[in-house]
C-alpha cells in the first residue's frame, strides 16, 4: 500500500503492484486508477515516481470534477498454488 498525504490533505491509500521490467529495471502501476503506470531503475526509484504518478492522476480526477477511485471494503489476499 501508498499512502499519499498533500492530495486535498486527506490521506489515502492504494495497492501498488511492481514488476520486474522486461529489459530492465522495474514498472509500478495500481491496480485502481485505471492507466497509472510508473517505471524505476530500483524498487525504491518505482515505488517514488509511481507515488508521484499516483498524486498527479487523483489530481487530475479532481480538477475535472471526476470521482476519485478508493480501495475502501477490498481486501488483498496472496495465494499459493500447488501446480503438477
Amino acid at each position: 500500500m501508498v499512502d499519499l498525504i498533500g492530495v486535498g490533505e486527506t490521506n489515502m491509500k492504494y495497492t501498488i503492484i511492481i514488476e520486474k521490467g522486461n529489459e530492465a529495471g522495474y514498472v509500478a502501476y495500481a491496480p485502481a486508477l485505471k492507466g497509472c503506470v510508473s517505471q524505476g531503475k530500483t524498487k525504491a526509484e518505482a515505488i517514488n515516481n509511481i507515488k508521484e504518478a499516483m498524486e498527479v492522476y487523483i489530481e487530475a480526477l479532481l480538477e475535472d470534477g471526476l470521482p476519485v477511485p478508493t480501495e475502501v471494503g477490498k481486501d488483498t489476499v496472496e495465494l499459493e498454488v500447488a501446480v503438477k
